[in-house]
């Protein structure tokens, strides 16, 4: 195995215990999340925008243990019981 090689093993090894650290994540669609974060009482989801070939929205939120992750061209809205942190980035692992 090259250098390469070793350097891609690595990341997928990396991501694996970002996960395992995080829990499980679960990607969902803009409408899906939107709908989700408004059933939850006090809901806490962290937002950030990012403008690399137009602008794009990332949110994420926990809920029992899960990760819940989605990115849309649109803000959503997410209700006034949900608690907004705008952030600077999201990193994410990708899997």
């Amino acid at each position: 195995m090259g250098a390469a090689g070793g350097a891609a093993g690595g990341a997928v090894v990396a991501a694996a215990n970002a996960v395992k650290a995080m829990g499980g994540i679960v990607q969902l669609e803009p409408d899906d999340f939107q709908r989700f974060v408004q059933r939850i009482d006090d809901a806490l989801v962290v937002c950030a925008e990012t403008s690399f070939f137009g602008t794009r929205y990332q949110y994420v939120t926990g809920h029992r243990g899960l990760v819940f992750y989605s990115k849309s061209r649109e803000p959503l809205r997410l209700g006034s019981r949900a608690e907004v942190i705008r952030a600077k980035r999201i990193s994410m692992p990708s899997l």
